[in-house]
C-alpha cells in the first residue's frame, strides 16, 4: 500500500509540481486520506492521496479482491483567492473515503454528494466525476493491478445536480461547454437549464 501511494504522489508531483500544503483525515475503520494542495498561478488544485491504496470493490461481491479492481484519486481545480476553498479538504477526504466506507465505485459520470457546501458560502454540495487522463496521466501498476486514474471533480449546483440526474452527465457537460461556464469559479451560479 505504501509503495503504491509513493508512486501516486510522485505522479502528482510530476504533473502538478510541489504541493505547498497537505492535510490528513482518518475516518473510523478506514485508511488515512491525505489532501495535497498545489498552486499554479491563479488556480489551486486539491488532490487526494490514499483512495488508491485499495482497489474499489463491487458492493454486491461476497469478497473484495485485494489486488484487482479500479483505483483512483480525486483532483479538484478552482480559481484562487475568490473563496475560502481550503475548507474543501474534509469534504474531499470524505469523498475519497467513500469506496471504503460505502462500497462505492467512483467512475466518470458519477455524482458524489457531501450534504453540505464544499467550502463556506459555496453554491455546491456535489461534484460530477469527469474523465481522467487530461491533467494527470493514469499511473500504470504491476499486473494484475489496475492503473490508478486521477479523476477530475466538477462542482455542481443543486439545480445542475438535479438536471444531471434526469438528463445525464454528458448533457450537463455539453450545457456547460455551450454556455462557456468557468467550472473553476468557486462562486459561479448555475448554468442556464431548460
Amino acid at each position: 500500500m505504501g509503495e503504491i501511494l509513493a508512486l501516486v504522489e510522485a505522479r502528482l508531483r510530476t504533473a502538478l509540481g510541489e504541493p505547498d500544503a497537505r492535510a490528513a483525515v482518518t475516518f473510523l475503520g478506514t485508511d488515512r486520506i491525505e489532501v495535497l494542495r498545489f498552486v499554479d498561478g491563479d488556480v489551486v488544485r486539491y488532490a487526494t492521496l490514499g483512495m488508491s491504496a485499495q482497489p474499489m470493490a463491487d458492493p454486491t461481491a461476497v469478497l473484495a479482491d485485494p489486488v484487482k479492481g479500479p483505483r483512483a484519486e480525486l483532483v479538484l481545480s478552482v480559481r484562487a483567492g475568490l473563496a475560502d476553498t481550503d475548507k474543501v479538504l474534509r469534504p474531499l477526504a470524505v469523498l475519497a473515503a467513500s469506496p471504503q466506507v460505502e462500497g462505492l465505485i467512483v467512475a466518470p459520470g458519477a455524482s458524489l454528494e457531501v450534504g453540505e457546501p464544499l467550502w463556506p458560502g459555496a453554491p455546491f454540495s456535489s461534484v460530477l466525476v469527469a474523465e481522467p487522463g487530461g491533467l494527470v496521466e493514469d499511473l500504470e501498476l504491476d499486473e494484475p493491478m489496475d492503473p490508478v486514474q486521477f479523476l477530475p471533480l466538477l462542482p455542481m449546483t443543486h439545480n445542475e445536480a438535479a438536471w444531471k440526474r434526469v438528463r445525464g452527465a454528458q448533457e450537463l457537460q455539453e450545457r456547460w461547454l455551450s454556455n462557456g461556464t468557468d467550472l473553476r469559479d468557486p462562486l459561479r451560479g448555475s448554468v442556464a437549464l431548460d
